[in-house]
């Protein structure tokens, strides 16, 4: 089984990302992952947004 390093990740989270320690707890990995750019995805551009928003405008129902 392989370690998993939480200094580099805690050090990641309050460090780098400046969550306090409450914010940093309470996320889900997927959620840390996004943050620090581990999800494999990249940053959406002004355009990007503006084409997502284009597609799925707010609607009031």
């Amino acid at each position: 089984m392989k370690k998993f390093d939480w200094a580099a990740l805690v050090r990641l989270g309050l460090g780098q990302l400046r969550l306090t320690p409450d914010q940093f707890w309470q996320l889900t990995p997927a959620e840390l992952a996004l943050m620090a750019g581990l999800d494999g995805s990249k940053t959406l551009s002004r355009s990007g947004l503006g084409e997502l928003m284009a597609k799925y405008p707010d609607t009031k129902e």
